[in-house]
């Protein structure tokens, strides 16, 4: 980590991520990026329908393939990157036959490494390969949830899954949540951890980081009046006065449990996801 001289209030304890470290390029492959417009929390309408967003530095979007599509293709890493648009970092990989692309960057990997998306692939950081070819205890990412759907779980920065079982044509895969969770083996999935586990250590420091980031402010519901939330109002400072935490609109949040029961997925959840310490 990255610590910073105390020449202000809020720079004594901001921290970042040293990228001169990790980072081998500092601009994109120009064939590889494009220009989006970010959501903002509004839907077709122009309504907010996620607060606390909009604003925030210019991004330029990196055209990441999660499909993996060339198998049997042997590739070369080129550059680890950085992405402003996720947690964890890229490679650029060249395939032996000359095509670029970008890939969630594993931990660990650097320029001049080789990686192959095969069913045949070597069990090392970086190869990717189906489930069903996995011995228990694996460290996986990328995770597909249909057979060439393309990797869903596990993309955030140090996240891992575990391949923990394997049962009539499904393995188990116990998710970063806690979840244990049954997945087709013949899905596949990509062996490691993906890079930059230091993120979560990052502390902002100051509101207009928080801003460059496209993150707006936040306002407590006790600071409110009565008509713009259940905790606001009350003469002075005053508590929630209720039992149980709720949002603006009185629906309770904080521990309660959103999932449908008839969510068709339901059928592949072995165990849920532990409740977090508050």
């Amino acid at each position: 980590m990255k610590t910073y001289k105390p020449t202000t209030p809020s720079r004594r304890h901001m921290t970042g991520i040293n990228y001169r470290e990790v980072l081998t390029a500092s601009k994109p492959q120009k064939n590889l990026t494009k220009g989006f417009k970010r959501a903002k929390g509004r839907n077709s309408a122009g309504r907010i329908t996620v607060r606390h967003k909009g604003g925030g530095s210019k991004r330029l979007y990196r055209d990441i393939d999660f499909n993996y599509g060339k198998n049997d293709i042997p590739a070369v890493v080129k550059t680890i990157e950085y992405d402003p648009n996720r947690s964890g970092f890229i490679a650029l990989i060249a395939y032996a036959d000359g095509e670029k692309r970008y890939i969630l960057a594993p931990a660990q990997i650097k320029p001049g490494d080789k990686i192959i998306a095969s069913e045949k692939a070597e069990i090392k950081p970086g190869n990717r390969l189906p489930l069903e070819k996995m011995p228990v205890g694996t460290f996986v990412y990328n995770i597909e949830l249909k057979p060439g759907s393309g990797a869903k779980l596990g993309r955030s920065a140090g996240n891992y899954a575990e391949v923990i079982a394997h049962d009539k044509q499904y393995a188990m895969i116990k998710l970063p949540s806690g979840e244990v969770r049954k997945i087709p083996e013949k899905a596949w999935a990509s062996i490691g951890q993906v890079s930059n586990s230091e993120h979560r250590l990052v502390v902002i420091g100051k509101a207009g980081r928080s801003r460059w980031m496209g993150i707006r402010p936040t306002v407590r519901g006790s600071a409110m009046n009565p008509v713009d939330h259940p905790f606001g109002g009350g003469e002075g400072r005053a508590g929630a006065g209720m039992r149980r935490p709720k949002n603006k609109w009185g629906k309770g949040v904080r521990g309660v449990k959103t999932r449908k029961s008839k969510k068709y997925s339901n059928i592949f959840i072995i165990s849920r996801r532990k409740k977090k310490k508050r």
